[in-house]
């Protein structure tokens, strides 16, 4: 299993493109969101040079876990998107909040011997934790997230302490929430201790694909 945590910028034009497609069969196709994108291409306008991505790849170097980081101090979805779902108050602007979106964990090609020994919950923690590690050293204090009322229950298995910024909405006819999740208190992690398990850091040395 491998993990990449990268700046958009310093991946590879063809991860770049399998990132998209990935995201696409499962935001679009699987989920079946309302997203104005490229034929077989999920990508929005948060996805600049400076965007985060976490990608996780199995041997076959296929996606099978994704999530995007970016600083509440720019744009970002729940801001600029979903600003409703604070209830009146305003999303956050800070330095100590960074927003996780286009969450996901899941094995596109089905379930197949040898190729993701993880459950979907532990890869889940996985993602989280990386992301936490990421923000946590540029001073960053919580993450928060948009998402389905129904990835509630998966957040709340990750051990991380999440709660509701609000109380749900519907977009697009489906039940909705700003979730914080806090960094403080999270579940002990030690990157790298499963002798499968290999983690990527690029900081713009170079491409990675």
């Amino acid at each position: 299993m491998e993990f990449i945590l990268a700046s958009a910028g310093d991946l590879s034009p063809l991860l770049t493109q399998a990132l998209g497609g990935y995201r696409h069969r499962v935001f679009v196709e699987t989920l079946g969101w309302q997203l104005d994108t490229p034929p077989g291409i999920e990508r929005d306008r948060f996805d600049r040079p400076e965007t985060v991505h976490v990608i996780v790849r199995d041997d076959q170097l296929d996606i099978v876990g994704y999530a995007r980081l970016l600083p509440t101090t720019g744009p970002y979805l729940l801001g600029e998107m979903f600003p409703q779902l604070m209830n009146g108050q305003p999303p956050p602007c800070s330095d100590d909040v960074w927003e996780l979106s286009r969450f996901a964990v899941m094995d596109l090609r089905g379930v197949r011997t040898g190729v993701c020994p993880q459950r979907p919950s532990a890869l889940a923690v996985d993602i989280l934790q990386l992301a936490a590690d990421y923000v946590e050293r540029r001073g960053g204090k919580r993450l928060i997230t948009v998402s389905p009322l129904a990835m509630e229950r998966l957040l709340r298995r990750t051990g991380f302490h999440v709660h509701r910024a609000a109380p749900p909405q519907m977009i697009e006819g489906h039940p909705t929430f700003a979730c914080w999740i806090e960094l403080a208190g999270r579940p002990p992690w030690t990157p790298g201790n499963a002798p499968d398990l290999s983690i990527l850091t690029v900081t713009g040395n170079g491409h990675l694909g």
